[in-house]
């Protein structure tokens, strides 16, 4: 199982907190280290859509000059920001198999989904 984020955000620590407090084993991949691929993105976008990939919320979409949001009306464009802007991908993401188990942070979906 692989969590994708960013180490400094918030949300991902109460993540990682949750997860290493119920003994689940992941690896952390962080975006600002480590980048993320187009395909990765697509593939992404492909199971739960571009546009709850795209953190409208945070404070990276909201400092976007207004011409670049509007400019995000499809998956290519969502791609090419969230390739470029990795702190606009909602966070965080993770992933097991090629497969989106969970994205953002709600401890009652990790409950039901990560308690074996």
């Amino acid at each position: 199982m692989t969590i994708y984020g960013i180490k400094n955000c918030n949300t991902v620590k109460s993540a990682l907190d949750w997860l290493k407090k119920h003994n689940v084993e992941f690896e952390f991949h962080d975006y600002k280290a480590k980048g993320i691929t187009d395909a990765k993105l697509k593939a992404w976008s492909k199971q739960v859509g571009w546009e709850s990939l795209v953190n409208k919320r945070g404070t990276t979409w909201r400092q976007l000059d207004e011409s670049v949001q509007a400019g995000v009306r499809n998956e290519a464009a969502a791609v090419a920001l969230m390739k470029e802007k990795t702190s606009v991908i909602k966070r965080p993401l993770i992933e097991e198999d090629g497969k989106v188990l969970l994205l953002g942070f709600d401890e009652a979906e990790y409950k039901k989904v990560l308690k074996k």
